[in-house]
């Protein structure tokens, strides 16, 4: 996206009060790329301005001056953000296509001729059922085609027009609220408010969207309001519109909005790791789907696999396992979508380059089959039950559905003979990958929610000119339970569950972003843990910062083992081993045979040089589990610091024997060799170190030797010589 930076300072300088300074810097914008009316506004605010500073300079007292001064204030805003648009707009050839197109075309777009015009559309439909049966599809198909015409072209221009004033923004929301306007027309006028304001912050939109929010009957439309109020809240302009403020914090005082507020914000989170969960997709979870299916593509098509194949009877054992990993393939992804991800962004993201998606409007218009672009498709005899099936169960988004049935009419000719016939006499019931989604479910907001974020999405993500619009993806503009302007409302009481749900998620960023907009924590020590656990999730710095969380969590709860092993785990990564121990001493007392405390003790125990007792647990531990490799790797790094180098060497051997040894195995039995000198031998397991870690994370072997280790090494005996050689051996010869 483009954007004059000199107006983007000149809008923060109105953001933060400074009226003088951002009046002089948009005279000399204007004064360099001359705009008449530009101007004239300018003018008008400087003068009045003036005006204002010539008596207050006098000594006058004038109470209204505060008024006048924000009011000023907000006139200047509104001028300079249009010169954005207006700046955005001229220097991009898509965005002045968008522009341009709809003003060419159609020269009366006041609310009354367009109110006009909707409303007939709703009476045209009704009437359809007095035509003659032989005429009446046309005539649908006519009807219908002039008003996607209509409403593409309303899309466009509401998502290209400059700030709206009070009075636009009150006649745009009757008309959003009118019974008599088809509501699919009214989400799609819904989202070009909210995809506008997503480019420019507009108080009097995010007004419309807030108001529809609250008085909308029809759930559909509430939804694609809410979504739109959220993500266009502005926290830069809260000193400029203290209103917005006011605004969120009587919404949220409903406890039924407060709960879609964190449904909301964990669907946003769930859109964010859409990518993510494609990849496991794509790598864990179609493998199996697919070698367990008995259709196989081809360049030809879809083809029908014999069932009897010789290897079916050769090895009948494994058509059943294929099958039962398939089974357990497909209920994994049942279990994500039921838990909220998007199961289906992989598969239809290449389905976006059909011409339907070169219109914006129709990447946010609600699926409905008398779409001109599908009407045909969909009229059809053949697949027309197919199509009716899986747009009815499967939990496809609006912008999939339109992928669907466009890509349908492509492979139809190309299935194979017998499911071509089962289609065509509507005896194929698919069942959509990821399950069915009964109409209850459908008919629930959640889930009318999670398909338009899911439309917002690809949009974003894929459109071919995504870069021109400031997605609410990027940037942490998702996230807004980190947003200033929801803290100290209802909704803060909310922010640990949130919290937690994204720790959880390993989105620690995320996680801290919202813990740091707590003012008074509603659980304390909840707070504290979740704090303590996200710090130790970044760098180093913060350490320090962790366990001091788990101190204060632990002061709460002296016996809280999630606790403890925060307040131990924080102190061993900031090499406080004194502390670390104590604690799993602590935690040993609650459960004396844990394992993993065992060995964490063990390891405390080591790098406090206290080896004897190291040995003691992780012999005991060897003992009770042998095929332990961390209880070995452990073990063996101890003997070998205590000098016991033969019996490290037997548990290095066993340890390297496997298929892909770890790294630091390579590592540490380098170590253990050249403490034995066995030098030639040492040099070649250090250097498979080296190789093993790739040429993205070759390791500093210098350091390593003369600052990690150096301590160890010089006290088995080897000089400063020494090591030169080894590194010389390493590096040079």
């Amino acid at each position: 996206m483009q954007q004059n930076e000199t107006l983007k300072h000149i809008i923060a300088l109105i953001e933060q009060g400074s009226l003088g300074r951002a009046i002089l810097q948009a005279e000399n914008v204007l004064l360099t790329h001359p705009n008449q009316d530009d101007m004239e506004q300018l003018i008008g605010i400087k003068d009045d301005y003036r005006l204002m500073a010539d008596y207050w300079q006098r000594g006058f007292d004038d109470p209204q001056r505060p008024k006048v001064f924000d009011h000023l204030l907000r006139r200047l805003y509104m001028l300079v953000t249009n010169m954005i648009i207006h700046d955005r707009l001229r220097n991009s050839s898509y965005m002045k296509g968008v522009y341009s197109r709809p003003r060419h075309i159609r020269k009366d777009w006041s609310i009354n001729a367009i109110r006009q015009e909707l409303e007939s559309f709703v009476s045209d439909v009704a009437m359809l059922s007095l035509e003659p049966e032989h005429t009446r599809q046309e005539k649908s198909n006519n009807i219908y085609k002039n008003h996607q015409l209509l409403m593409h072209d309303l899309f466009d221009y509401i998502f290209t027009s400059r700030l709206w004033k009070d009075a636009l923004a009150d006649v745009f929301i009757e008309l959003l609220l009118l019974p008599t306007i088809d509501v699919i027309d009214r989400q799609l006028i819904a989202s070009a408010i909210s995809l506008s304001a997503l480019q420019a912050f507009c108080y009097n939109k995010f007004k419309v969207l807030t108001e529809v929010y609250k008085r909308a009957e029809e759930p559909e439309l509430r939804q694609r309001a809410l979504v739109g109020w959220v993500l266009v809240t502005s926290a830069e302009a809260d000193k400029l519109y203290p209103e917005q403020r006011d605004s969120i914090a009587k919404l949220v005082d409903n406890e039924y909005c407060r709960q879609e507020l964190v449904e909301l914000q964990m669907q946003l989170i769930y859109c964010m790791d859409a990518e993510d969960d494609q990849r496991i997709i794509k790598d864990e979870i179609m493998p199996d789907i697919i070698n367990g299916s008995n259709i196989k593509v081809t360049r030809q098509g879809l083809v029908e696999m014999d069932e009897d194949t010789l290897e079916d009877i050769i090895h009948p054992e494994a058509a059943e396992q294929n099958m039962e990993r398939m089974e357990q393939s497909m209920n994994r992804m049942v279990d994500m979508q039921k838990q909220g991800s998007d199961i289906y962004y992989g598969g239809f993201a290449q389905m976006k380059r059909f011409p339907f998606y070169n219109d914006l409007s129709n990447w946010f218009v609600p699926f409905y089959p008398q779409h001109p672009a599908i009407a045909s498709i969909w009229q059809q005899t053949k697949g027309k039950k197919f199509l009716q099936i899986v747009t009815k169960v499967g939990a496809f988004c609006d912008s999939d559905k339109y992928s669907f049935v466009l890509a349908f009419d492509q492979v139809i000719s190309r299935l194979p003979k017998n499911m071509l016939k089962m289609v065509e006499a509507g005896e194929a019931t698919p069942t959509p990958v990821g399950g069915e989604i009964g109409m209850e479910e459908q008919r629930q907001p959640a889930f009318m929610r999670r398909i338009y974020l899911q439309n917002l999405y690809r949009f974003f993500r894929l459109h071919p000119v995504r870069s021109e619009f400031r997605s609410p993806f990027e940037n942490s503009v998702y996230l807004f339970f980190a947003n200033p302007l929801f803290q100290g409302t209802a909704l803060e009481k909310h922010f640990l569950e949130v919290a937690a749900f994204m720790l959880k998620r390993r989105r620690y960023a995320d996680t801290l972003a919202v813990l740091q907009n707590v003012t008074t924590p509603a659980n304390e020590f909840q707070y504290q843990l979740l704090m303590g656990s996200v710090l130790q999730k970044m760098p180093e710095s913060s350490f320090i910062s962790a366990a001091s969380c788990f101190r204060r969590a632990l002061a709460i709860r002296p016996d809280s083992q999630k606790a403890l092993a925060g307040f131990a785990r924080a102190n061993f990564r900031e090499q406080n081993y004194d502390a670390a121990l104590e604690a799993y001493d602590r935690m040993l007392q609650l459960q004396p045979e844990n394992k993993s405390y065992l060995l964490n003790k063990a390891i405390c125990l080591n790098r406090l040089g206290r080896n004897e007792e190291a040995q003691k647990v992780l012999f005991k531990l060897n003992y009770l589990y042998p095929e332990d490799q961390n209880v070995s790797r452990v073990l063996a790094w101890t003997l070998t610091e205590d000098g016991k180098l033969e019996q490290a060497q037997k548990l290095y051997n066993a340890l390297l024997s496997a298929e892909h040894p770890q790294p630091e195995d390579l590592l540490n039995n380098g170590y253990c060799l050249w403490f034995q000198r066995h030098i030639v031998s040492a040099i070649g397991m250090f250097r498979q170190y080296i190789d093993s870690m790739g040429d993205d994370n070759r390791p500093d072997m210098e350091r390593e030797f003369m600052r990690t280790e150096h301590d160890i090494i010089t006290g088995k005996g080897i000089s400063e010589t020494e090591i030169q050689l080894m590194l010389d051996a390493l590096h040079v010869l």
